[in-house]
């Protein structure tokens, strides 16, 4: 099989505040010493794997015992994990349900969060240090040894049954982007003696944070509000004034998945990293951020997509929008560097040519259909 899947979207955002900074402000970036609007692949990632897309394509949770869905059912899918510091709260609160004290469960809470990372931060003893991606597999394994600890009436697991309760395999959004424990973590697994190995997950997609192909300059929209039950004769002033800061453009975008690394992370299920691909490709192409949508409605789908796929080393091609896109229309240009740059390295680096397909929606060619029969074929 062709080892990578490579993806080149370029998307269109009217005016959006989608991705901010600790400002408030769009998130940008330098390239080619013009500013940029940026969208990080922290706020990709983070639309795609929740979104309806991706979740409908991996399908609802099945076979898990009753107690999973008491516990995790806020949002609990199958083949999807997730991301919480609230696992010891979960623990404790279910376990108090079913008639063990307050101090007991907390107890017993702590060791099964602890198994994943260490807790205590400021005002939350039960919080686990840092957001932990929990696998579905693990799910059902914590809420099986739960459902045990509870029928014997028992406050403690033993350390062969937390042992037991790491499951790292077999969760579609952790094959593709992976878990890792930060310096801390690791430092504290190894004195317990626990092997990295069984906790940390490699990626097995890149995702590159998307900028606009044009230079951009932030804008500021003020704006005022009405007081609806302000008499007109004692103020005709506004009840509320305001500004929110956004840009627009056209974004270049690109992914690479590593399938083979994907379908290891996976534990050889060429059929759920088949469609752990189609998700992440029709997520790609269709989810927006969510950041400010109720007062942009920015939502669009990708207006271009190549994708390509091959065992030759992967290369982005933003190296294409060094020089902003200037020319107008927009997009039709932005296609064209990116495809005239694309055509040039294959040539200068003499790269063979690797199957393709190219979703147009400028010239109204190729169908998103196709495209994902492609990427997963």
């Amino acid at each position: 099989m062709e080892r990578f899947v490579q993806l080149h979207l370029l998307t269109a955002y009217p005016p959006a505040n989608l991705n901010r900074d600790d400002l408030g402000r769009p998130k940008t970036a330098i390239f080619g010493g013009q500013p940029r609007l940026r969208i990080s692949s922290q706020s990709l990632k983070r639309a795609w794997r929740t979104s309806d897309v991706f979740l409908q394509a991996l399908g609802m949770s099945e076979g898990f015992v009753e107690a999973t869905q008491d516990l995790f059912g806020k949002g609990l899918k199958s083949k999807i994990g997730i991301r919480t510091r609230r696992i010891a709260h979960e623990c404790r609160d279910w376990l108090i349900t079913r008639g063990m004290s307050g101090d007991d469960a907390e107890s017993c809470a702590k060791a099964i969060a602890g198994t994943f990372a260490q807790l205590g931060v400021k005002d939350d003893p039960l919080a686990t240090s840092q957001l932990v991606v929990v696998t579905p597999a693990e799910l059902a394994a914590i809420a099986e040894l739960l459902t045990t600890l509870a029928d014997q009436e028992r406050s403690q697991p033993s350390t062969e049954e937390l042992d037991q309760l790491v499951k790292n395999r077999g969760a579609a959004d952790v094959a593709l982007f992976g878990r890792m424990l930060t310096q801390a973590e690791k430092r504290g697994r190894e004195k317990k003696g626990r092997t990295l190995a069984a906790f940390s997950m490699e990626a097995a997609a890149q995702v590159a944070h998307a900028i606009s192909v044009n230079a951009v300059q932030v804008e500021d929209d003020f704006f005022t509000a009405v007081d609806d039950l302000k008499p007109a004769e004692e103020d005709m002033g506004a009840g509320h004034m305001g500004d929110v800061e956004f840009g627009a453009g056209v974004f270049y975008l690109y992914l690479c998945i590593d399938r083979e690394l994907l379908v290891e992370n996976l534990d050889g299920d060429r059929d759920l990293a088949g469609r752990a691909i189609r998700a992440l490709t029709e997520a790609a192409a269709t989810v927006a951020p969510r950041g400010k949508q109720a007062t942009f409605a920015s939502r669009a789908r990708a207006s271009y997509i190549l994708a390509e796929k091959g065992d030759t080393q992967p290369r982005s091609l933003a190296v294409a929008f060094l020089d902003p896109v200037r020319k107008n229309p927009m997009l039709p240009a932005a296609i064209e560097v990116l495809e005239g740059t694309k055509a040039k390295l294959d040539s200068v680096y003499g790269e063979t040519r690797m199957p393709e397909y190219r979703l147009n929606a400028v010239e109204g060619t190729g169908t998103i259909a196709e495209l994902l029969d492609f990427v997963a074929g």
